[in-house]
């Protein structure tokens, strides 16, 4: 079976959030479980592109609108991911630094195009389109409508829906941009009379999945404007929970850690790389340590921090450490708190700082207002460090709070500065029984987020939708 996964983003070529990650580790795990599983993306101008070569497999035009554009389909030359990579550069639009901006209109238009030209030149056809987002999903419309690409309308082609808040609206004035099709049938595109590409998706994908089953079921209710179209097309929905890719995320072999660890030597490789981030940001290697990483967003609960980091610190004997970015008020409050003590701020973005926090944290944030999956508890269940998370989405499906039946987690139900700092009050409490909270530690070591489990379920309904 050959899968192709059509995506903005994919970690380590182009990553802005958990949509790259997902996409760099599901084709891998499916070629473990014997799927030809492949990607391709747009060819950015960035430091991956920059310092790897790619072989030209395919050069071509695309029409977009009034304009002609030449396109090529580059392929990654090394196969260090374990999957093959592919890139449609167009220079007039793609060919740019950053991921996202004020032309994606045209840009992803343009690359949804240059991918099915390049399909409709294939000897063999897919025998699925894995299309993520609202960045491709005009593909199962065009796929289905355009008399381009009737050629290719028995694949069937799956949504993943990683982030519904983002829908990629535009107007009915650049309509003229999408290849011919009988105008007929325009209401396909159109959600309260806009072009919606992900609404087009929902409503032309043979199947729609999101990135945890409560998600899916949170859609249904708030899904910012399509709650009754995921209703309607309820019957082709699933959601499947989004894993982690074990072999990047491995305490034994993470070559950003400090020092590596394993479950035996949690104790030690923990306290180590926690030393190298209080000695790093002058923070207290004696007090709990308390970490967020990620954007700093109203979705992520992050408005609230510098109200929430001022009444804990004052309640609790602990430290709090943050690395993000994003709102630039958040950015400007977060930074005024950098004399207080015991808390420090990295506002940026740091991989390897990152990887050290997850591992050095006692416990990581995430107070989400919208989680589709998460994936940072996840990883921090892998290093060993204690989520405390809004029982939303993903959040909801993956950690259990210590109250409960085989509880490992700290959950709180809403997202207010009292409820987190409750939170935060009971995760410091957890923390001074060091003989639980090292069992705990150990314990979380051992759940299994990888993709395996999510990996063959997807087979499963590749599978379904070829019979």
């Amino acid at each position: 079976m050959n899968i192709l996964h059509v995506s903005a983003e994919c970690y380590p070529i182009a990553k802005v959030g958990g949509l790259a990650d997902v996409v760099g580790a599901l084709p891998k795990y499916q070629r473990e479980l014997n799927v030809n599983s492949n990607v391709v993306m747009p060819f950015y101008n960035n430091k991956f592109t920059q310092n790897n070569s790619f072989d030209i497999v395919h050069d071509s035009k695309i029409v977009l609108g009034y304009d002609t554009l030449n396109f090529k389909i580059l392929k990654l030359t090394n196969n260090d991911l374990d999957f093959d990579l592919y890139c449609v550069d167009i220079p007039e639009l793609i060919y740019k630094e950053y991921v996202y901006s004020s032309d994606d209109t045209e840009r992803f238009l343009a690359f949804q195009i240059a991918v099915l030209d390049w399909i409709l030149s294939w000897e063999k056809n897919p025998d699925i389109i894995h299309v993520h987002d609202h960045h491709t999903g005009l593909i199962p419309f065009m796929i289905k409508q355009s008399y381009k690409y009737k050629p290719l309308q028995f694949i069937p082609t799956i949504l993943t829906i990683h982030n519904a808040q983002y829908q990629g609206w535009f107007s009915h004035r650049k309509v003229y941009l999408i290849p011919e099709f009988n105008f007929q049938n325009v209401g396909l595109l159109d959600w309260n009379s806009i072009i919606n590409p992900l609404a087009a998706a929902i409503k032309c994908a043979w199947a729609v999945t999101t990135v945890s089953p409560s998600y899916m079921n949170e859609l249904k209710q708030n899904a910012n404007g399509l709650e009754t179209l995921l209703n309607h097309e309820s019957d082709k929905c699933l959601g499947v929970l989004n894993g982690i890719d074990w072999n990047v995320w491995n305490t034994e072999t993470d070559s950003y850690l400090i020092k590596n660890y394993t479950k035996s030597t949690v104790i030690s490789g923990k306290k180590t790389n926690k030393e190298w981030l209080c000695n790093e940001f002058n923070l207290d290697i004696n007090k709990p340590l308390f970490a967020f990483i990620g954007r700093l967003v109203g979705e992520k609960g992050s408005d609230l921090f510098p109200e929430i980091f001022k009444k804990s610190l004052a309640e609790n004997d602990i430290s709090i450490l943050l690395l993000g970015s994003g709102n630039k008020e958040t950015e400007k409050q977060l930074k005024a708190l950098l004399n207080t003590d015991n808390y420090n701020a990295y506002i940026g973005y740091d991989e390897k700082l990152s990887h050290i926090i997850y591992a050095g944290a006692d416990f990581i944030l995430m107070p989400s207002r919208v989680e589709p999956c998460g994936l940072n508890q996840m990883y921090s269940l892998r290093y060993g460090t204690m989520p405390i998370v809004n029982a939303i989405g993903g959040l909801k499906d993956t950690i259990i709070d210590l109250e409960e039946t085989n509880g490992f987690g700290i959950t709180h139900n809403g997202v207010s500065v009292n409820n987190v700092t409750n939170a935060i009050r009971r995760a410091n409490t957890f923390y001074q029984n060091k003989k639980e909270f090292v069992k705990n530690s150990k314990k979380i070591m051992s759940i299994d987020h990888s993709w395996n489990n999510s990996a063959q379920e997807y087979i499963n309904l590749y599978k379904s939708l070829k019979k």
